[in-house]
């Protein structure tokens, strides 16, 4: 039997709800176990770096990204610390994306790799984004491999976090796109009531429908093209200006925002029948949004383990290492419209 890989995975979203840190050992690329979990909230300094990352200098934004990457060292060795963690051979990295415009050739996640291994002494395999945008792809979706791999047993695997994506098997090549932003909005209006996000989705369960703000979020252009990937930069220049301009509440926008997400996603045809789905990501716990999606469709909508629910990211990006660390694939062409299936990442090991 080959000796197991163990991996200390990290994972920061769009909704900066904060570091996801998962201790893994792999048997090989379908068999795992996730031996420890943690989320680690970012305390209001680094919240206030990570929201102002897209607008500041090109050298400011240098030096966040080394400072980034040695706070995720730090975090690693208090972990490891504290749970007298005596096997590490990876510690992936998925970074925290800025940048995300691959119609442009480029993407960035800060945290720098360099700094990240030489703070921790640990082979260190991160910047899985980039290699991919090189070979004609969107650098994204990544999760996919693992729901090949892992999650085959269910007919479609749905994440609903800053984003919602999608994965499923059509036509026997698994395909996978964004289908909607959902945390990068909720969260923003959230704010404004004085809160970090909706708490079970009770603000937007507050509200009130609106037709006019519904059907004109329905009509950008995003859900008529060939779906692929989406970042922040999206929902700044469209998403946000398509609401503020309607004299609502910040109730109605966010009940009818819930409603243009389940919309959105119910045009999906793994939606309209009796499949299996399997739902992670934080918008699991808005209670609200959920409802409302069983009551639009009609899939059996499966909810895992809470360790599932918030750490499958970070799982699947242990995958990814592991896969590149074997010289395997972990990106795949039909998910991200790359040239070809390849095996992306980049490593440092001093």
């Amino acid at each position: 039997m080959n000796k197991p890989t163990y991996i200390i995975a990290l994972m920061s979203g769009t909704s900066l709800d904060g570091v996801d840190i998962a201790y893994m050992k792999f048997y090989s690329e379908t068999k795992f176990e996730l031996i420890l979990s943690k989320t680690i909230e970012y305390d209001d300094v680094w919240l206030s770096k990570l929201k102002k990352s897209m607008n500041i200098s090109s050298e400011s934004l240098l030096e966040l990204d080394s400072e980034y990457g040695l706070y995720l060292a730090n975090l690693v060795n208090e972990f490891v610390s504290e749970n007298d963690i005596k096997s590490v051979d990876i510690v992936s990295s998925h970074g925290h994306t800025v940048f995300h415009q691959p119609d442009k050739g480029f993407t960035l996640q800060i945290g720098n790799g360099a700094v990240l291994a030489a703070n921790t002494g640990f082979k260190v395999i991160c910047d899985f984004r980039s290699p991919d945008i090189a070979l004609g792809g969107q650098g994204a979706p990544l999760v996919p491999i693992g729901d090949s791999l892992l999650y085959f047993d269910y007919d479609a695997c749905l994440n609903i976090g800053g984003f919602a994506n999608i994965s499923y098997l059509k036509e026997g090549k698994r395909i996978a796109y964004d289908i909607v932003p959902v945390n990068t909005v909720l969260n923003f209006f959230s704010e404004k009531k004085g809160f970090k996000y909706d708490d079970r989705g009770e603000i937007a369960k507050s509200g009130c429908f609106n037709k006019a703000l519904y059907e004109n979020l329905n009509s950008l252009a995003y859900y008529n093209d060939k779906p692929s990937s989406l970042g922040l930069e999206y929902v700044i220049s469209s998403v946000l200006p398509c609401i503020v301009g309607y004299d609502i509440s910040i109730e109605d926008i966010m009940n009818t925002y819930i409603h243009h997400i389940v919309f959105q996603m119910s045009k999906i045809d793994v939606f309209k029948g009796g499949n299996d789905v399997l739902i992670t990501g934080g918008g699991v716990f808005n209670d609200f949004l959920i409802d409302i999606l069983k009551e639009k469709t009609k899939c059996k909508i499966i909810i895992p383990n809470d360790e599932i629910v918030n750490f499958k990211e970070a799982i699947v990006f242990g995958l990814l290492a592991y896969l590149k660390d074997k010289g395997e694939n972990n990106c795949l062409a039909s998910v991200t419209g790359a040239s070809r299936d390849h095996s992306s990442g980049v490593v440092y090991d001093f």
